[in-house]
Parts: structure tokens; C-alpha cells; sequence
């Protein structure tokens, strides 16, 4: 007897939807920007040159989000960011979009009924919570 493999309904598309709380996408969040202070440590000072960890930032989000749908922060907090259509990863180019908005930090106080802030209506993601 074979099993045939399960596929998650896409957020999009799921009337059950729920998305990843506040509370611990906020965790999350302070989880990663701890780790981006002291990475931008290693080749400025963050009390003076605010832009370093910013920029840590931009890239950690590129990185993680493109490639693993998870930043440590995320990982720690067990939520994830995953493609709106399909719950798949959202790729480094569109990841990176949703680090650049973020950093403007305006984009992630407008969120809708799925909690999704105008950097993620943008980069077509929404926060889910992760199953491991």
C-alpha cells in the first residue's frame, strides 16, 4: 500500500487559515536583530554607525527567507515566511524586497485580517506558524 504525499493547502487558497501571532513574530524579530548587532559588530560600530545592523538585517532576511523560509529568529519561534499562492519559499529576490521594506519598519503596522503588513502584500509572503 503506497501513501500519496500530503500537500498543505496554500495559504491563499485555505478557509482555515491562521496566521503566525504577534506575539511570536515579535519574538522573532528581536531574536534576529540581537544577531544582527552583534554581526554588524564584527565590522562597525552599531552605536555609531546605525545603518550596519539595518543592513545585517537586509541581507539576514535575503538569505534566510529566500532560501530556508526561516530566519534563526523564526526558527527559535517556530514560525516561518512562506509565498501567499503556494506555501512554498518566496526566493531571494523577493525576499530581499520584503527586508527592505521591513527595515522601513511603516509597512509592518498596516496588516490585514491574515496579518500580513504591506512589506508582505508586497513580496507576496505571509508568516505562518511552522510545523517541525
Amino acid at each position: 500500500m503506497t501513501t500519496q504525499p500530503h500537500h498543505p493547502t496554500p495559504p491563499a487558497t485555505d478557509a482555515g487559515f491562521t496566521p503566525a501571532d504577534l506575539g511570536r513574530r515579535f519574538g522573532a524579530l528581536v531574536v534576529d536583530w540581537v544577531l544582527c548587532l552583534l554581526a554588524a559588530g564584527l565590522f562597525a560600530d552599531p552605536a555609531r554607525d546605525a545603518w550596519a545592523p539595518v543592513v545585517v538585517l537586509i541581507v539576514e532576511y535575503a538569505v534566510f527567507l529566500g532560501l530556508f523560509a526561516q530566519t534563526p529568529g523564526m526558527y527559535l519561534t517556530r514560525i516561518r515566511c512562506v509565498d501567499w499562492t503556494d506555501g512554498g519559499r518566496i526566493g531571494l529576490p523577493r525576499a530581499l524586497l520584503r527586508g527592505v521594506l521591513l527595515a522601513l519598519f511603516v509597512p509592518a503596522l498596516l496588516m490585514d485580517q491574515h496579518r500580513r503588513g504591506l512589506h508582505d502584500r508586497l513580496a507576496g509572503s505571509v508568516v505562518t506558524p511552522a510545523t517541525r
